[in-house]
C-alpha cells in the first residue's frame, strides 16, 4: 500500500488506479490537479484538449452519460521517469450494444496530483462513434 504522503509519480498513479478500481470516485477526483489537462484523440465531439478540473470532470460526465462507461479491470500500471501509465479495460454501452476495449492513459504528475492525461483507445473509430 502506498502512503498518502508519498507524492512521487509512481505513488500518485498507483493511488489513482487503486481508487478507480475500488470505484472510489471521491478519491479519484482528489487525485486530479486543479489545472489538470485531458487530451482526447480522434474525431468525435469530445476530441481535443480540456483544461482544468471542472472541464475534465464535465467531459467524464458526458462520456458516462453517452456510454454508461464502466471499468472492467486495471490491467497494469507502468511508471517511468516522466510518465505513469494505466492500462485499463472498460465497457461502453450504447444503443443496446456492449463494447469492451483496452485503453491506455498516460499521466504526468505535479504537486502530488495528476496534471496531464493522454487517452489512447484500442479502437479510436469505435470510441468516436460511441461518443457522437
Amino acid at each position: 500500500m502506498v502512503s498518502p504522503e508519498d507524492n512521487t509519480l509512481g505513488a500518485v498513479v498507483r493511488r489513482y488506479a487503486a481508487a478507480w478500481a475500488a470505484n472510489g470516485m471521491r478519491a479519484v477526483v482528489d487525485c486530479y490537479h486543479d489545472d489538470i489537462v485531458f487530451h482526447y484523440f480522434g474525431r468525435g465531439p469530445l476530441a481535443g484538449v480540456h483544461r482544468g478540473k471542472a472541464a475534465c470532470l464535465a467531459v467524464l460526465k458526458q462520456v458516462r452519460e453517452k456510454t454508461q462507461r464502466r471499468l472492467v479491470e486495471i490491467r497494469d500500471v507502468l511508471v517511468g521517469e516522466t510518465f505513469g501509465v494505466v492500462i485499463a479495460v472498460e465497457q461502453f454501452e450504447r444503443d443496446g450494444a456492449t463494447h469492451v476495449l483496452e485503453r491506455l492513459l498516460r499521466y504526468t504528475v505535479r504537486d502530488g496530483r495528476l496534471a496531464e492525461c493522454w487517452i489512447y483507445d484500442e479502437d479510436q473509430g469505435l470510441v468516436d462513434r460511441l461518443l457522437a
